[in-house]
């Protein structure tokens, strides 16, 4: 199982705007992954809120890219219902070729519905928008004739991603029922179970659903967001967890409001610890602690680090320090 760090690029406390130091913090994250060994930087895409302050994955991810060697860059995720995918292609082949071939590439069709209606997307069209706008991404990545829009003329890149025919691609996947499908596409999928279930027994059956449905022979891939800290305050860490669960909840993160609907309880830092979707303490503890999800077929525990005002420097010494823990057989 592989360890990765994972940033939504929340702000706290929240600003009308998303201060530089924000995007500066990741650039130190990066950094702080990259030395301690962890296996990708993922960040996340939002709009128009605080919740997220990333509106444009491919910038700081190039900026990272300049500040790591080793380390493996990702979106999670390019809300694809939002963009036009001739476009998105273009940016993440050009970030690729940027980036030496060290791109992940994850997708989904978002679920903030201030989103939505900032961009003027109807909620019930993003299945449809999804499908087909991955369909023409990898298309147009894989050096294939595409179309920007209705009646445009064909066209090829320019300029292609040093992985053919892309770049690894994961899909978020939020709606247990859609996890049979994707895996029936043999793509992998990305989950973020403190949103979506209630305990690492409900997770462990999700990822069987998923190797279930995958065609024979294809090695499908589950990677699942898990809020860790490590370091000797961890009352710290939940001070911050409870501010960042609080903000979705004001921005209507729809899967994991209706999480807190059926169950309240849910909505408390310390009741998401005890469900092991948050891991707060020293960090061999955390370290061994991650081993349950190796155990359940976790192939990538994304680390979200940075969560709800966390000092950076905090964040970064958790970083160091479960990096070096973890990689100790």
């Amino acid at each position: 199982m592989r360890l990765s760090a994972f940033s939504v690029v929340d702000e706290y406390p929240p600003g009308p705007y998303g201060t530089p130091e924000r995007a500066r913090d990741v650039l130190h994250l990066a950094e702080a992954a990259d030395a301690a060994g962890l296996s990708t930087l993922w960040i996340a895409e939002h709009h128009f809120q605080p919740g997220g302050v990333c509106p444009a994955p491919p910038v700081l991810l190039a900026a990272c890219g300049e500040r790591t060697r080793r380390l493996r860059l990702g979106v999670l995720v390019s809300v694809l219902p939002f963009h036009r995918p001739v476009e998105l292609a273009e940016q993440y082949a050009l970030l690729d070729r940027l980036l030496g071939g060290r791109l992940n590439l994850g997708v989904g069709s978002g679920y903030i519905p201030l989103e939505f209606q900032g961009f003027g997307v109807d909620p019930a069209t993003k299945r449809e928008r999804f499908d087909a706008a991955l369909a023409t991404l990898l298309a147009a990545l894989a050096g294939e004739e595409v179309r920007a829009a209705d009646g445009a003329a064909p066209v090829r890149l320019n300029v292609r991603p040093v992985q053919q025919p892309h770049p690894p691609v994961w899909v978020a996947v939020q709606r247990r029922e859609a996890i049979a499908h994707v895996a029936r596409t043999g793509r992998s999928i990305a989950l973020v179970p403190y949103a979506t279930v209630a305990d690492l027994d409900e997770l462990a059956a999700e990822v069987r659903e998923y190797r279930a449905a995958l065609p024979a022979g294809v090695p499908g891939e589950v990677a699942a967001a898990v809020h860790l800290y490590a370091g000797d305050r961890p009352e710290v860490a939940r001070a911050a967890l409870q501010r960042y669960l609080d903000s979705r909840l004001r921005t209507q993160s729809t899967f994991y409001a209706q999480k807190v609907a059926r169950d309240p309880h849910h909505a408390d830092a310390e009741a998401l610890e005890r469900s092991g979707f948050a891991l707060f303490g020293p960090a061999d503890d955390v370290a061994q602690r991650l081993r349950a999800y190796a155990r359940i077929g976790i192939d990538e525990v994304l680390g979200i680090f940075d969560f709800g005002g966390l000092p950076p420097e905090a964040v970064r010494a958790s970083v160091t320090a479960l990096g070096a823990a973890f990689a100790q057989p």
